[in-house]
């Protein structure tokens, strides 16, 4: 049985929003989306950090490879690759991903979720919604 230990969300795009994009830069440049802080007890090992992220793209131009990164206290501990078309095919994305991040020291943690384009001379924009959260239990084993 798990016990949950802290939890947070953050939503700062609710929804698909053409007017209030932005570029995602190109690498080795990147996009900040969302942070959340999550605190751990002492005496709270072993133990886990679940994460969910949803982000809002479109394709601009040619097909953009967007690697959407996860970092705790500024060190990554995830990563994706996605594919983003554009004209001519689909446009418009919600990417969602997951991780887990295990056995986190006891303190206060910063989870940051970041998207950078690999593809030179494409172009994908974030056009929301963009969602992040996390939920820390303490586990058995």
């Amino acid at each position: 049985m798990a016990r949950i230990i802290d939890k947070a969300a953050v939503q700062p795009r609710r929804s698909f929003n053409l007017a209030n994009s932005f570029i995602i830069r190109r690498s080795p440049a990147s996009s900040r989306l969302a942070t959340i802080t999550l605190v751990i007890p002492r005496n709270s090992q072993p133990n886990r950090v679940d994460l969910v992220a949803t982000v809002g793209v479109r394709g601009v131009t040619g097909i953009a490879q967007i690697l959407f990164r996860i970092f705790r206290d500024g060190r990554e501990i995830f990563n994706t690759l996605q594919g983003i078309e554009s004209v001519g095919s689909e446009q418009n994305y919600a990417v969602t991903f997951q991780a887990e991040d295990r056995n986190i020291r006891a303190g206060t943690h910063v989870y940051t979720v970041t998207a950078e384009n690999r593809t030179a001379n494409t172009r994908a924009d974030v056009v929301g919604p963009i969602s992040f959260s996390g939920l820390a239990v303490k586990t058995k084993s």
